[in-house]
């Protein structure tokens, strides 16, 4: 099974917590509310949100009413950006990124599925930005309610 770390899920949650809040105007988000509404670790959080600073995908904000707010408007910012500054790369295996990382590439069959498979998984995180997440969490909390609601 190929897994995602707890860095890359936790730091996408975070930054669709940020994205609900973009449209509000000039307001920072404090980590201590991301981290109780979405149940994570302050101090992950904290971890996890340095690259995504670095990677300029966050801002931060001093002073009385600090706190943190997306770099860019949530339809600009893609899974496969935060996944890059989380996890490195979007790559299956070391050697679709780092042709030096294996001697066999020449001779070896699988790296070209695992390259393929690794061109489509990032093609697919690049087509799908915050913006979607937040246009996909809605309609599934919609539906919640409305089953909610036939009960």
């Amino acid at each position: 099974m190929i897994k995602l770390s707890t860095k890359g899920r936790y730091g996408t949650r975070l930054m669709v917590n940020l994205a609900r809040h973009y449209n509000e105007g000039p307001k920072a988000i404090i980590l201590k509310s991301v981290a109780d509404a979405e149940g994570i670790s302050i101090r992950y959080l904290e971890q996890i949100i340095i690259p995504l600073k670095i990677n300029k995908l966050v801002k931060s904000i001093r002073g009385a009413g600090g706190g943190y707010t997306l770099a860019r408007k949530p339809s600009e910012i893609k899974v496969c950006d935060i996944l890059h500054a989380l996890e490195g790369t979007c790559s299956l295996v070391e050697c679709v990124e780092d042709e030096t990382a294996c001697d066999k590439i020449p001779i070896c069959g699988t790296h070209e599925i695992w390259k393929a498979a690794s061109v489509m998984m990032k093609n697919y995180f690049e087509g799908i930005s915050l913006a979607d997440i937040i246009e996909i969490t809605d309609k599934k909390i919609a539906a919640a309610k409305k089953k909610a609601k036939s009960k």
